[in-house]
């Protein structure tokens, strides 16, 4: 029997402000175990919390970029739980009246273009971290580092479609520069609810499955979850509401708790914070200072550089490439070349290197060099190809390199004069094939010719001599 699998997400984003959500500590990765903590983090008695200016206006340039409904009037609510990692035992969040409403984002499924819808998107602060190893410690640090929680509409119908979705907003998250989306480190984690329904009928029964951190998992965590309740169905059993743990070593998961509604966390307004307005003028200033987006870049790179649409995704499927290739055709003047080298030889290399787009840093400089040389007929694609992966490895310098490696062709026209002379000579069977109109002889005569000036001729330089050589032999 057909199973109809329906998923939504919840994904946490930690904002890239340079301070806490209510408060002025670090929100810097990697310190040492709570020393990032002052008395409003904490939880101390007496200590009041101010709104972080940044962090509000992040959440509302991810709005705006998502086409969301952005509140006039939002406001801050109490969480409460049992949170371990939560030295003030709740957490400020917003249920009632989030920061934006009503969204989309467009992504490409299996099947084709697909909308998938956003609810809402509201701010929270972040729990700290607990370190298991035979004792359990508590590391503040992270607690109230501001997040946004993006949450979809059940819109996505299989583990394809989540991880397009995902990226997808992992990219608006990067383009918008409030996100670093390390997964490793916690900055972007996904909280998935899955279902399944025979086609037509009303949803099932979901389960939630916390804090994911890699796309991969997530896919496969879809996949069996959603087998598991299709399996339990088509015996007859029920689906129970719960908070499940994924194992990815295992490739199981396994009921933690129950999942809780809203009354269960008894939420209540933060009677610390008031309500945040937010006026068409503050608005107007954060829709004017929204990036160039990716769709935005890609449309242009084809309109003005006259690329292929794979050419501009590729050159847009991250910031830091997109960033790379502008400096590039701004140094080179040279769009079309600059692309292929990015989307070729670049490219090649980050994926045998493993090299994350996040973490290329090429200096553009010394890569639009060597455009001029390989478009000047300095050198030949072959030594263009070599001098790309030298800069990439261990950041060559292109003109010494190619001092060194004696890469640069002969640009005199006598040298490959004499060289087209003396073939002509040697091979008078290739000479005699190519008078009776066999065009692989002229190719074989040309390698010769090049084998002649020892690789370090200039091929356009070549061929016209050789031609002309022919042309004087008849």
């Amino acid at each position: 029997m057909n199973w109809e699998i329906i998923i939504g997400l919840e994904v946490h984003a930690e904002l890239s402000t340079r301070s806490k959500l209510f408060c002025p500590c670090s929100t810097a990765f990697g310190g040492a175990p709570n020393t990032q903590v002052c008395p409003v983090c904490s939880g101390m008695p007496g200590s009041l919390p101010a709104v972080n200016r940044a962090a509000v206006e992040y959440a509302m340039r991810l709005g705006l970029a998502l086409g969301c409904s952005v509140a006039e009037r939002c406001k801050f609510d109490r969480k409460n739980y049992f949170y371990p990692d939560l030295p003030k035992a709740y957490q400020v969040s917003q249920l009632y009246e989030p920061i934006c409403r009503d969204g989309a984002l467009e992504i490409c499924s299996p099947s084709g273009p697909k909308t998938i819808g956003i609810r809402e998107i509201h701010m929270e602060e972040d729990a700290g971290k607990l370190n298991h190893n035979g004792v359990t410690l508590m590391d503040f640090n992270r607690c109230g580092v501001p997040l946004l929680e993006i949450v979809s509409q059940p819109d996505m119908r299989g583990g394809a479609e989540a991880v397009a979705y995902l990226e997808k907003l992992r990219d608006t998250l990067l383009y918008l520069d409030i996100c670093d989306c390390k997964m490793q480190e916690g900055s972007i984690r996904a909280d998935v609810n899955v279902s399944v329904r025979r086609p037509g009928e009303a949803l099932g029964t979901r389960t939630e499955m916390k804090n994911l951190n890699s796309f991969k998992a997530i896919a496969r965590a879809i996949d069996y979850e959603s087998r598991r309740q299709a399996d339990i169905l088509q015996s007859g059993g029920a689906i129970t509401q719960e908070t499940r743990r994924w194992d990815d070593a295992n490739g199981v998961s396994y009921g933690m708790r129950n999942k809780e509604n809203a009354q269960d966390y008894r939420y209540f307004p933060e009677p610390d914070l008031l309500p945040l307005r937010i006026d068409a003028a503050w608005l107007a200033a954060v829709r004017e200072s929204l990036p160039e987006m990716a769709h935005q870049k890609r449309e242009r790179y084809m309109r003005e550089h006259g690329l292929s649409a794979h050419e501009a995704a590729v050159l847009t499927s991250h910031r830091n490439v997109a960033r790379l290739y502008e400096e590039l055709c701004a140094l080179s003047s040279q769009p079309v070349e600059s692309a292929r080298l990015l989307t070729g030889e670049v490219m090649r290399l980050c994926n045998a290197t493993g090299t994350a787009a996040e973490d290329l840093a090429l200096d553009a400089a010394k890569l639009a060099r060597l455009v001029g040389f390989v478009l000047d007929g300095k050198i030949s694609r072959a030594a263009y190809k070599e001098v790309t992966e030298a800069v990439f490895t261990r950041d060559a310098d292109v003109d010494a390199y190619i001092a060194e490696k004696g890469l640069m062709m002969s640009l005199r026209g006598d040298e490959a004069a004499e060289a087209a002379r003396l073939v002509l000579a040697e091979q008078p069977g290739a000479l005699a094939d190519y008078r009776a109109g066999k065009q692989k002889a002229f190719g074989f005569l040309m390698g010769q010719v090049m084998r002649k000036l020892g690789g370090a001729g200039n091929p356009a330089l070549a061929e016209r001599a050789l031609r002309q050589a022919l042309d004087g032999s008849d």
